[in-house]
């Protein structure tokens, strides 16, 4: 309860998840009929990059400032363009001073018919979005705990879409939770998308719960990580990844086409690196 992505918002972590989102947000759009986004930690939707919070850490200049200032080759752009059409929307008159959350990216993509439904417990930030999309009849706005709703509102009755999990991981558990969570709700949806973020923080704590994913015996499950240099002994996060059950069928391409070059822009020491890979197969 004490987490504010606020401080956050718009770092390389950011970038790498809305990156996804946006890909999976635009599959989904290649058919007509209706899809359901899940968001079970939504945050505020829109983040004030001038505000003290932001401020205080500065993380969006090397993230999304970043990529914002870079000339991505031809290929690299078309990839990143759903995502950073919303960026820029969001800024119309040029200058970055406020960031699409997943909540905003989702709403500013989606077509009429589809429909999006946001969780989150904290209730400052509830209210927040309350405030930005309580009028809005695509979206669903759940006060309550992500696990909890995680096996409450799947399948939703559109019967198509995805669900996008992240965890402040402030709870030490919280990778246990999200390997159960995971494992549940694909019991109930077996062909929804789940893009789950995570922290890469130790390598023993990240390789237990790879393998806890692995033992769900949930298949066809592609990983993505981002390393943007070495970290530093209480220093900020400097490695992040995610897991996507089902992923469509272009995202592993898209990414092998991106994540190079999204690495050299966002690196900040030596040692960045990415990797890509099937921790489970289909």
């Amino acid at each position: 309860m004490n987490y504010r992505h606020a401080y956050h918002a718009g770092n390389f972590a950011d970038v790498l998840k809305h990156i996804v989102l946006a890909a999976i947000v635009e599959h989904l759009k290649g058919k007509e009929s209706a899809f359901r986004l899940i968001d079970s930690h939504a945050g505020i939707g829109v983040y004030d990059l001038g505000s003290v919070e932001a401020q205080k850490t500065g993380e969006w200049r090397d993230g999304i400032g970043r990529l914002m200032a870079a000339k991505p080759p031809a290929p690299v752009a078309a990839v990143l363009a759903p995502y950073l059409d919303v960026v820029r929307a969001l800024n119309p008159d040029g200058p970055l001073t406020r960031y699409p959350g997943s909540p905003e990216i989702a709403r500013r993509l989606a077509r009429k018919q589809d429909r999006l439904t946001l969780v989150e417990l904290h209730p400052d930030d509830q209210a927040t979005l309350a405030a930005r999309y309580g009028g809005d009849h695509q979206i669903k706005l759940i006060e309550l705990d992500a696990w909890l709703a995680m096996r409450s509102f799947v399948p939703p009755k559109e019967k198509r879409g995805a669900v996008l999990i992240d965890p402040a991981f402030e709870d030490t558990d919280e990778y246990v939770h999200l390997a159960s969570a995971l494992f549940k709700a694909t019991r109930r949806w077996s062909n929804g998308t789940y893009a789950a973020w995570y922290p890469i923080k130790t390598q023993t704590t990240i390789n237990h719960f790879y393998q806890m994913m692995i033992d769900t015996g949930i298949r066809n499950i592609l990983r993505v990580e981002l390393n943007v240099g070495r970290a530093s002994t209480n220093g900020p996060m400097k490695s992040c990844g995610m897991l996507i059950i089902n992923p469509p069928w272009t995202l592993e391409a898209s990414l092998r086409m991106a994540m190079p070059w999204l690495t050299k822009t966002l690196a900040q020491s030596s040692g960045a690196r990415h990797f890509i890979d099937w921790l489970v197969p289909e």
